[in-house]
């Protein structure tokens, strides 16, 4: 065991027997150990940037193990074994940008070999993909198809009646642009389906809040409908207000011309020079409504909430814009149903719009 040679550590830097047939030999680096040991590393120069992600500690203890033990099977079989995680870098090959996205976790279930003749190696496992080439002119590396996270709409609401807003007409139902904000909480899970192609869905729960611009605005209902009247009570009313919350999911294919696996969020580099663009449905289920009326009586700030349906439809759906740019996401929401009943209100379609985070 003392004069044992550690010959060639083939595996570094995804060094496998198909790498020697590249055109150009490998640079050779011994590093001689006690008297009559030395380890030679057979490294070709395309390699040099995933050798920067090489756990060499936890290589050279298994090394040590199978000296010790007399095992003679290969060190690090796949090689990928010792990729450290949770490390994204672009680097340049010639001409070519090539991207790595490290994985999260690991996994047991790996497979590393030739992909038939069409020279690519191959390490695969549960939830990603590494291919390189035999002449390394092109690298992928794919995480995992599909990652969470929760995400926080902060916008402004307002509605259409006849496509123009309120305001034209002086409705009672006018809405002040400040003060009515929309605010939604979502769990989204974003999956790959091509390289910049993905399907943004999940689920959340979501706020409207209608500040009416006269304050004195309150909502009456009887078994024909709502109305908006005036309040001729002798009060100074400070502010006037319909909510409505409701719980969403939506399904919203995605175009990032970063391909990044897991959407930037605000102060977020890897957003960094990505646009990206989506559009598609959502639906919710209205899980509460309720006026509300703020006001000043004898000196005394008081508060009227009202819970009630106010013949709201219980199902909103619609349509979702999404627009982002380094790490600023927009949204904006378009409800093709009406708010009100049939009958039952104004014609009124809702919308919202602002910021992701």
């Amino acid at each position: 065991m003392k004069k044992i040679l550690i010959v060639l550590i083939l595996i570094i830097g995804g060094i496998s027997p198909m790498a020697f047939s590249q055109t150009s030999a490998p640079d050779s680096v011994v590093i001689k150990i006690g008297e009559s040991s030395k380890v030679i590393f057979a490294i070709h120069k395309d390699d040099l940037q995933t050798l920067k992600y090489y756990d060499f500690q936890a290589l050279m203890n298994d090394m040590i193990t199978k000296l010790e033990n007399e095992d003679r099977s290969n060190v690090a079989t796949p090689p990928s074994d010792y990729l450290i995680d949770n490390q994204n870098e672009t680097v340049a090959d010639g001409e070519e940008e090539i991207t790595y996205e490290w994985p999260e976790d690991e996994d047991s279930n790996r497979r590393y070999g030739n992909d038939d003749d069409s020279g690519w190696v191959t390490y695969e496992g549960n939830d990603r993909t590494y291919r390189n080439s035999e002449r390394h002119e092109n690298r992928s590396y794919r995480g995992r198809r599909t990652t969470s996270s929760i995400n926080f709409d902060v916008g402004t609401n307002n509605f259409l009646s006849d496509g123009k807003f309120p305001d034209s007409n002086n409705d009672l139902y006018t809405v002040k642009p400040f003060g009515s904000w929309y605010v939604g909480i979502n769990s989204i899970q974003r999956t790959r389906l091509a390289r910049k192609f993905f399907l943004e869905w999940g689920v959340g729960v979501s706020w409207y809040n209608f500040k009416f611009e006269n304050q004195r605005t309150i909502m009456t209902k009887d078994d024909a409908g709502v109305t908006f009247v005036t309040d001729t009570r002798d009060l100074d009313f400070k502010k006037s207000k319909l909510t409505a919350s409701y719980i969403n999911a939506s399904f919203v294919p995605v175009i990032d011309f970063g391909g990044n696996r897991r959407k930037p969020m605000l102060f977020d580099s890897r957003g960094a020079n990505s646009f990206r663009i989506g559009v598609g449905p959502y639906a919710g289920y209205r899980i509460d409504s309720y006026t509300k009326q703020v006001y000043e009586e004898n000196g005394d700030k008081k508060r009227d909430r009202n819970h009630d349906n106010y013949f709201l439809e219980n199902i909103r759906y619609g349509a979702r814009l999404q627009i982002g740019f380094d790490d600023v996401d927009l949204f904006f929401n378009y409800d093709m149903n009406e708010l009100f009943s049939d009958g039952k209100g104004p014609a009124l379609n809702a919308f919202s719009f602002g910021i992701t985070f």
